[in-house]
């Protein structure tokens, strides 16, 4: 379970850089939309290092060599219980059809028009690629937050057991120390009877001198 929660916090980081990259294109394209703007070139150049960013996050994002935004390693399976079936499957989030993962070139502000494109609504503007990221960041967490529960849970069960077996230890040293009294007394009880039976022999052997 601890592994899980690793993966979904790799995947939530790595996300997180992605989103905040798509909003500053978003930011751009807006600027680039305004009639005004005269610097469209310089826009488009940080536009391409965005999406040349966002492109290398989504091929590097791995936990333990699995990658975990390209949509090639489908579903990932944990075990978090002792039990066949005991398991929780992490489907991946795909990041690889968004708009702004084409690196370079893929997402154009270089004209009004362009850049109107660019933050229209539908499959085609940014804001479907944010809506992507946010969706799948809160898969994680969710994912994360099972995973804690999970965790959570087994160690509650350790520490009943663990309360459990002292419960029996205690009540299993109380019933010896109880049988040990017993017998010490028996004992005890014993010697004070031999020792008046040996002592009676002499006690009439006095009597008779």
């Amino acid at each position: 379970a601890a592994d899980g929660i690793s993966l979904a916090q790799t995947a939530e980081a790595a996300l997180g850089q992605i989103g905040d990259n798509l909003q500053r294109i978003r930011e751009l394209a807006v600027q680039a939309a305004n009639g005004t703007v005269e610097d469209r070139a310089g826009m488009q150049a940080e536009v391409d290092q965005l999406t040349s960013e966002i492109n290398r996050v989504v091929g590097n994002a791995k936990f333990n060599n699995v990658n975990l935004l390209d949509g090639t390693s489908g579903g990932i399976t944990f075990q978090v219980g002792q039990d066949n079936g005991e398991t929780i499957v992490v489907a991946q989030g795909d990041m690889s059809g968004l708009n702004a993962n084409g690196g370079a070139g893929t997402i154009n502000v270089s004209t009004q028009a362009a850049a109107q494109a660019v933050i229209a609504t539908g499959a085609g503007g940014i804001d479907a690629d944010i809506d992507a990221v946010s969706s799948a960041r809160a898969t994680y967490g969710a994912v994360q937050n099972r995973f804690e529960a999970v965790i959570g849970s087994i160690q509650s069960y350790a520490e009943n057991l663990s309360a459990s077996r002292s419960r029996i230890q205690d009540a299993d040293f109380a019933a010896e120390t109880a049988n040990l009294t017993k017998v010490q007394i028996l004992q005890q009880a014993g010697t004070a009877m031999l020792a008046q039976a040996n002592s009676a022999p002499q006690n009439v052997l006095s009597l008779l001198r």
